[in-house]
C-alpha cells in the first residue's frame, strides 16, 4: 500500500543525489516504466540566484510550467508567490494554504465564472487587456486591483505571446478613461518579453515603456503602485544569454525608470528559470529495429515509453530541443550508430528525435534527458492509455540544514508532515529520511 508523507510519497523523498536515485532505480529492475526525478537543491539554487541577482524583484511562481504538487508545495513553504492563470490553478494554491496576497490572477482573458471565483476567494490582483474585461470586472469583483498587461517588443523570443496577449500603448489612454468612468481600480502594469527570450534588451525597451504608462495613469488619478516584469528567464545554462546578463539589465532599467524611493512594488512571473534544470527524465527502450537508409547507413529506431503525447509535448509546443543520454556500464564500449527515438503511442507524428547519433543500445536500457522541468509534464496527456511518469524528489542534507535557517521553516515542515524532533533527528545524521518517515508512520498509526 502505498502511504503518503504530506504530498510527498515515501517512495520518492531520499537525500540520495540525482544520479544515484537513477542508478538505484535502474539497477533494481523493478520496473521500466518512465520516471523523473525532482531535485530540490537545484530549485534551492535558483531561489538563492533570483534574490542575489534581483533583490528588487518578488518572484510570482508560474503554475502552468509545472504543477507538480511535490514543487508547489516546496515553493509555497519558502515564501514564495504564484501566477495563476484559471480557477483550478488558484484553488490548487490556495489549498496549499497560501494567502490570497501571494496570488496574481494573470490571465487578460477571463471565463466570467472565474472572475466570480476570484471574488469570492478575495483574490483582488489580476490582469487586463481590453475593455469588455473592464465590463466583466465592474459587475462581477467590485474590489479588484487590475493591472494593465501592455504589448512590448518579443520577436526575439522562443515563444511570442504578444499577438494574443497585450494591449497597444496607443490604446491605453482609453482603456485608463474607461476604467476610471467604470471606477475600476488599476494599481499598475504588467509586460512579457515572451519565454524563452534571448533579447537582452527586450527588458530594456519593456521596461521604460511601462514608465511611459504608468504616467499615464498618474495623471488620471489612478494610485500605481505595482510593475509586473512577466517572465521570459531562461532556465538552463544552454541558453543563448544569461540569468546573470538579463538580471543586470533589469536591475539598471529599474535604477532609471523606477528607482528604490518610488514606492512601487515588483513582481516577476518565472517559470522555466525555476523548473526547468530541477527535473530530469528517464525513459526506457521498449523495442528497436534497424532499417536501411537512403545513404547505405542503417538507422536504429528506438521506441521509448514516453514521447511526444506526454513529456515530449514541449518539442511541439515549447519548440524545445532534447538531448539523450544514454545510460550505459562504464566499462562499456560501443559502436555508435545513426539513430531516431519514437514515443509509444501509435501516432507516426509521436517522434522525439528524427535524427541523432547513439552508442547501439539495447531493449531494456535507459536513456535520460536533463532539463525536463519546463513545460513537459504539465501540458502531458495520457493518449494511447501511456500515463505520466511518476516524480522521485532528490533532497539532500546540505538542504535540510539550509532551510532550518528560513523563517518558513515552519510552514515547511507541517506542509512536509513532520515535526522538529523528527528533522533534528535527520540532521544530525542519526536518521536517514526513509527512518524519520517511517517513525512518523508509526506515530501516526500509534495515535
Amino acid at each position: 500500500m502505498k502511504t503518503q508523507l504530506g504530498n510527498l510519497s515515501s517512495e520518492v523523498i531520499t537525500d540520495k543525489s540525482v544520479f544515484e536515485i537513477i542508478k538505484d532505480t535502474v539497477s533494481q529492475g523493478l520496473s521500466e516504466e518512465p520516471f523523473y526525478v525532482l531535485d530540490l537543491a537545484d530549485v534551492v539554487g535558483k531561489m538563492k540566484l533570483w534574490q542575489a541577482a534581483l533583490p528588487r524583484v518578488r518572484p510570482f511562481y508560474a503554475v502552468k510550467c509545472n504543477n507538480q504538487p511535490i514543487l508547489l508545495e516546496f515553493l509555497a513553504s519558502l515564501g514564495i508567490g504564484f501566477d495563476c492563470a484559471s480557477k483550478v490553478e488558484i484553488e490548487t494554491v490556495l489549498n496549499m494554504g497560501v494567502d490570497k496576497s501571494r496570488i496574481i490572477y494573470a490571465n487578460p482573458c477571463k471565463t466570467r465564472s472565474f472572475i466570480k471565483h476570484a471574488a469570492d476567494n478575495g483574490i483582488d490582483l489580476m490582469t487586463f487587456d481590453n475593455e469588455m474585461e473592464l465590463y466583466k470586472v465592474k459587475s462581477l469583483h467590485k474590489a479588484a486591483r487590475m493591472v494593465l498587461r501592455i504589448r512590448v517588443d518579443d520577436s526575439g523570443a522562443v515563444c511570442q505571446l504578444s499577438m494574443k496577449f497585450g494591449c497597444d500603448v496607443a490604446t491605453v489612454p482609453n482603456l485608463l478613461k474607461l476604467a476610471k468612468e467604470l471606477r475600476v481600480n488599476v494599481i499598475g502594469v504588467s509586460f512579457h518579453v515572451g519565454s524563452g527570450s534571448h533579447d537582452i534588451i527586450a527588458f530594456t525597451k519593456a521596461i521604460k515603456l511601462a514608465r511611459y504608462v504608468f504616467d499615464m495613469g498618474l495623471e488620471l488619478g489612478f494610485e500605481m503602485t505595482l510593475l509586473d516584469i512577466g517572465g521570459g528567464f531562461p532556465g538552463t545554462v544552454a541558453s543563448s544569454v544569461t540569468f546573470e546578463e538579463i538580471s543586470s539589465t533589469i536591475n539598471k532599467a529599474l535604477d532609471e525608470h523606477f528607482p528604490h524611493d518610488c514606492g512601487v512594488d515588483i513582481i516577476a512571473e518565472p517559470g522555466r528559470f525555476i523548473a526547468a534544470s530541477a527535473f530530469t527524465l528517464c525513459v526506457n527502450i521498449i523495442a528497436k529495429k534497424t532499417t536501411p537508409a537512403e545513404n547505405s547507413e542503417s538507422v536504429n529506431m528506438y521506441y521509448l515509453n514516453d514521447g511526444i503525447y506526454g513529456s515530449f509535448n514541449c518539442i511541439i509546443f515549447d519548440h524545445a530541443e532534447v538531448t539523450p543520454a544514454p545510460l550505459l556500464p562504464e566499462d562499456s564500449e560501443r559502436d555508435v550508430h545513426c539513430s531516431s527515438l519514437w514515443g509509444p503511442t501509435c501516432d507516426s507524428m509521436d517522434c522525439i528525435l528524427k535524427n541523432c547519433y547513439l552508442p547501439n543500445m539495447n531493449v531494456g536500457e535507459w536513456i535520460v534527458f536533463q532539463d525536463m522541468g519546463a513545460y513537459t509534464l504539465a501540458s502531458a496527456s495520457a493518449f494511447n492509455g501511456f500515463e505520466k511518469p511518476c516524480v522521485k524528489v532528490s533532497l539532500p542534507l546540505t538542504i535540510w540544514v539550509y532551510l532550518q535557517q528560513l523563517p518558513t521553516w515552519p510552514t515547511l515542515i507541517k506542509n512536509l508532515g513532520l515535526c522538529q524532533a523528527q528533522l533534528d533527528l535527520f540532521v544530525d545524521d542519526q536518521m536517514t529520511p526513509q527512518d524519520v518517515y517511517l517513525l512518523h508512520v508509526a506515530e501516526t498509526v500509534h495515535t
